[in-house]
């Protein structure tokens, strides 16, 4: 089940997959959390595309934009639309004079696949047997993260409790 739920604080709406069971919802807007039995639920279905259709219906409707809303087609549709128009990414870029090859090439430095700097700054927590704030930024330095930007993710990592710190030592949760 979908509903379409709003914030008492800002007004956003959003949708909650299975609002029975789950005790709280977090607004993405403002971050409040909300006891999910509280809210209230504008719209609510089996269907999370319906669920998608009645959100963006009543934004249109908040927002003065219920007649344009009518004649757009559904949201699905839309998407699909979406995947078919414009163009790819190589003929971007042959249309701009750049050889897509090349370009693939030069963002491929490590002869492999790249990893994004939160896998880098997991893989160096997981890297030892409890590293310090130090063995972390070192590894992830070597790996092409800057010192500030490691810093970053191992805090944002552990404020969402998927490291913790003890000690001044790491490990993955």
């Amino acid at each position: 089940m979908y509903a379409v739920v709003g914030c008492s604080n800002c007004g956003a709406l959003w949708l909650v997959s299975d609002p029975d069971s789950s005790k709280t919802a977090q607004c993405q807007r403002c971050g409040k959390t909300h006891q999910t039995r509280k809210l209230k639920r504008f719209f609510a279905s089996d269907d999370r595309n319906a669920a998608r259709e009645a959100r963006a219906a009543l934004l249109a409707k908040k927002h003065g934009d219920a007649d344009a809303f009518a004649d757009v087609d559904h949201v699905a549709d839309l998407e699909a639309q979406l995947d078919e128009s414009g163009i790819d990414d190589a003929e971007y870029l042959a249309g701009v004079g750049l050889d897509p090859d090349r370009v693939a090439a030069a963002g491929d430095v490590s002869g492999g696949s790249s990893r994004s700097r939160d896998k880098i700054v997991r893989a160096a927590v997981e890297q030892a047997d409890r590293p310090t704030e130090d063995d972390i930024l070192a590894y992830a330095v070597d790996h092409g993260v800057p010192a500030d930007a490691a810093r970053t993710l191992l805090e944002k990592l552990r404020q969402h409790g998927e490291v913790s710190e003890s000690g001044g030592r790491y490990r993955l949760l």
